[in-house]
């Protein structure tokens, strides 16, 4: 009975006021307390079973937060959600996911220089826009190489947003993409001997090329006869327009860009055409050396000329090359040749320049240049024909079956 009434007394050192149980209403502050937390004690009671589940939810648990670390951080649904529901922590703490990773350089210009075997190149760049998957931009416009302020901010903006990668190609003068708060892109671009170049467009606006004479008499139906079948030499000679300055600067204003004084043939426009050739052009190649460009595009811009020169080297594009070889060209007399010379003496300055910055970039790839000594100043010579001619700038069926017997090999 003794041991009963000890059981019975509060902790205190007082009995319980209420030794069968708490009234309904709960016992006061501070004295039935303790016997409400002693009352959940059974709950904390953990069977095998449920300390199992417990380890398993922490492993699970950690294994998540591990793969959320690794994987840079939620899945991609999980953010949108959070967007939506106001409460994006990731992007508030990390900013937005990564974006898609280019190749560098992912914007890339090609202004081409005409008759300078840039229809070989674009037609090269079709097939290799398909292989890897790069954005061709090309343009409709080939005529119009010297553009207004506001053009120019037309046309980068146009260029600006293509979807990169992105190879631009259209016949137009430099563009300085910085002076119009623009991201500069590479160029490239290939020239060849001026004069060469002067004959094969001569030529070729008169009487086209083994496809038919016919067809591209039709891109020059306000040419009358006469002209038609004016003789190169007397077209020098007596210094026909055609046939000298400012007609005959034609290369120089491709790298010099858009400024008026571009178009004047002096030191001035040279030295600007040198200077952007040195800071924006990542290679300016030489048409008579054409395997040795597209070697090097193919080492220095892979994701866009990868497998360019087995392309080249297919006996169908030799095929197609033949047939793009000026018709009725003529040799001028070398009295003409010379005064050609003297007359085209900045393009010469300037195409001398570039082979020389080509060649020695040849020789720090183990590439062996075709002439070791070139004379910097020839004092007479003839334009010999070139292994590479310039194919013509019409669409043709016969372009596009090629392209199609490429892509099926």
């Amino acid at each position: 009975m003794k041991q009963q009434q000890q059981q019975q007394q509060h902790p205190g050192g007082g009995a319980d006021p209420w030794p069968h149980g708490a009234p309904l209403g709960g016992a006061p502050p501070g004295l039935g307390s303790w016997k409400r937390r002693v009352s959940l004690l059974p709950f904390l009671r953990f069977s095998l079973r449920d300390y199992g589940f417990c380890m398993a939810t922490l492993l699970v648990f950690c294994l998540g937060s591990l793969f959320y670390q690794l994987g840079g951080g939620p899945p991609r649904f999980l953010l949108d959600l959070r967007q939506y529901l106001g409460n994006s922590t990731y992007l508030d703490d990390h900013g937005p996911p990564p974006s898609k990773v280019l190749p560098f350089p992912s914007q890339v210009v090609y202004n081409r220089v005409g008759k300078c075997g840039s229809r070989t190149v674009v037609l090269l760049l079709r097939i290799l826009s398909e292989k890897h998957g790069f954005n061709l931009v090309t343009s409709d416009i080939h005529n119009k190489t010297r553009l207004t302020k506001n053009e120019q901010m037309e046309l980068i903006k146009n260029i600006s947003t293509a979807e990169q990668p992105y190879l631009f190609t259209r016949h137009v003068h430099f563009l300085n993409f910085s002076r119009f708060g623009g991201d500069q892109p590479v160029y490239i671009n290939i020239i060849r001997d001026p004069v060469n170049r002067f004959l094969s467009n001569y030529f070729f606006r008169r009487f086209g090329d083994w496809r038919g004479e016919q067809n591209h008499m039709i891109r020059t139906p306000s040419m009358r006869q006469e002209e038609r079948y004016l003789d190169i030499n007397e077209c020098i000679l007596e210094n026909y327009p055609e046939c000298s300055n400012p007609r005959l600067f034609y290369i120089i204003p491709y790298f010099c860009g858009q400024h008026p004084r571009c178009r004047e043939p002096g030191e001035w426009a040279l030295e600007r055409a040198k200077l952007n050739v040195n800071e924006n052009f990542l290679l300016v190649g030489i048409l008579e050396e054409l395997e040795d460009v597209l070697l090097l595009l193919e080492r220095f811009l892979p994701h866009y000329f990868k497998g360019v020169l087995s392309i080249y080297k297919d006996p169908e594009h030799r095929k197609l090359g033949n047939m793009t070889v000026t018709v009725k060209k003529t040799v001028p007399s070398p009295e003409a040749v010379q005064i050609l010379y003297q007359r085209m003496r900045y393009e010469y300055e300037f195409y001398h320049y570039v082979k020389e910055q080509f060649h020695l970039l040849k020789r720090k790839f183990g590439l062996k240049s075709r002439v070791s000594h070139p004379p910097l100043r020839p004092q007479f010579f003839i334009p010999t024909p070139l292994e590479t001619e310039e194919p013509i700038d019409d669409e043709e069926q016969d372009d596009a079956k090629w392209l199609e017997d490429i892509y099926k090999r």
